[in-house]
């Protein structure tokens, strides 16, 4: 399944996504994991960019009312930011939160950025805590929050709301084992077996599968669904790694910085509907650029099953959740 190939150099090096120009005027904007790294540089685009209301979905909302702050006084705006509290790690939190959504007006972007990384294997929720966080908190919140968006699309005609969901590039580096378990996500959380350096990337292969399954499954395309890889940048993902030298120095030889990554969650944002169900790279649809596996036949296979084992964990936490599709 491949490490860093050219195309990786070659982005981090020579490619930088355009500055976004869209004006998102009139517009509700949710921003998950927004107090820090990209998302916090995306709303700061999203607020420049004219956003009627903008949702700083956040985990710690003592962190969430700096980063409004902060972000409010630097574009000389009052009034448009809220923080609204969101932690992926409990299922409880994400219900309330799509329930307190859909008292809104209009909802026309989600950008589910949070994400985890850590080396530590940790039970949450009956399930290992990055595999909690990444892929069933997030996925439930996807799926909860599509009606509201769809009911939006419906109530302002010619507007199209997009879910936009950030993956990553290193969902072809992981080898995944567990995929050839009888069920994968009990092989992702069996301790004896887990390989916690590649389980970020394990995670985002799966959000990866189950955003193009979730795409295939959905009764109407009333709301674009897509996914962006930012690329290699400076952000706060790395906090719980003990990381060496070497990636220090990597990460000042090519990473991008915040902002410059953070661009490419505002085009996943701006996506029409070429985007729909589309795997965004540097800012441009780019479905080629999908690891070999997640386009194979095998990967084809393993996204059907690993979706019916989603459906099943998360009609037991709210069921209906997966029947709205």
């Amino acid at each position: 399944m491949g490490m860093l190939s050219l195309g990786f150099f070659y982005s981090q090096l020579f490619i930088t996504p355009s500055y976004p120009t869209r004006s998102f005027a009139g517009e509700t904007i949710i921003v998950t994991g927004s107090n820090v790294g990209l998302g916090y540089e995306a709303a700061r685009h999203f607020v420049r960019l004219g956003a009627a209301k903008l949702i700083l979905a956040v985990r710690d909302p003592q962190a969430g009312e700096k980063a409004k702050q902060s972000i409010e006084s630097s574009m000389k705006v009052s009034g448009i930011c809220e923080v609204w509290q969101l932690d992926l790690a409990s299922y409880d939190s994400v219900i309330a939160f799509s329930r307190r959504a859909r008292e809104l007006a209009r909802l026309d972007v989600v950008v589910a950025n949070a994400s985890l990384a850590t080396p530590q294997f940790e039970m949450i929720q009956g399930h290992e805590r990055t595999v909690t966080v990444n892929v069933i908190g997030t996925m439930l919140l996807n799926l909860l929050l599509l009606p509201t968006m769809r009911r939006s699309a419906q109530l302002h005609p010619g507007t199209k709301p997009r879910l936009t969901t950030v993956v990553s590039e290193t969902h072809g580096w992981t080898k995944f084992p567990e995929r050839n378990s009888d069920s994968i996500f009990a092989a992702l959380d069996d301790k004896a077996m887990a390989n916690m350096q590649e389980r970020y990337e394990t995670s985002k292969l799966l959000q990866v599968l189950l955003l193009r399954e979730m795409v295939r499954q959905a009764a109407d395309d009333l709301v674009t669904i897509n996914m962006v890889n930012p690329g290699f940048c400076h952000s706060t993902l790395t906090r719980e790694h003990d990381l060496g030298v070497m990636f220090v120095m990597i990460q000042k030889l090519l990473a991008r910085t915040t902002e410059v990554g953070s661009r490419t969650l505002v085009a996943g944002a701006e996506g029409g509907v070429e985007s729909h169900g589309a795997y965004m790279t540097n800012g441009k649809v780019n479905n080629g650029a999908l690891s070999a596996f997640v386009r194979s036949e095998e990967g084809m296979k393993i996204q059907t099953n690993i979706w019916l084992e989603l459906i099943e964990i998360l009609e037991a936490i709210e069921p209906g959740s997966t029947k709205i599709l």
